[in-house]
């Protein structure tokens, strides 16, 4: 699939996915809490690019993108648990980690650009 070049469109659209897909799974204990969580992290990711986005200062700038990266890696934390509990979605789960890694990497990158 195809991503879009804008951040705050990429980082809304895996939002979304994430979301799509955890309606898509069993609705068992497990899985209820830990895609609430991943409901959780994937908004945060691209709320706080947002926030970033509208920065007070360049400290705020950069406390916001690690912010934003933290979500993300907190959101490949519920993944990787929602991916081993229900293999019968591995594709989906797989693409979602993939995207979620490449957003971490996209973050770290204007980190470390942004501090220097």
């Amino acid at each position: 699939m195809e991503r879009p070049y804008d951040l705050e469109d990429r980082t809304y659209l895996f939002a979304k996915e994430c979301r799509l897909y955890v309606q898509k799974l069993p609705k068992t204990i497990s899985n209820i809490e830990d895609g609430k969580q991943l409901i959780r992290s994937s908004g945060s990711v691209g709320a706080n690019y947002i926030e970033a986005n509208e920065k007070l200062g360049d400290k705020d700038l950069t406390f916001r993108l690690k912010i934003a990266r933290k979500e993300a890696k907190e959101s490949k934390y519920w993944l990787r648990l929602l991916h081993e509990l229900n293999p019968e979605f591995l594709v989906l789960s797989e693409n979602l980690i993939y995207e979620v890694e490449e957003l971490r990497k996209i973050l770290s990158t204007i980190i470390s650009k942004t501090s220097n």
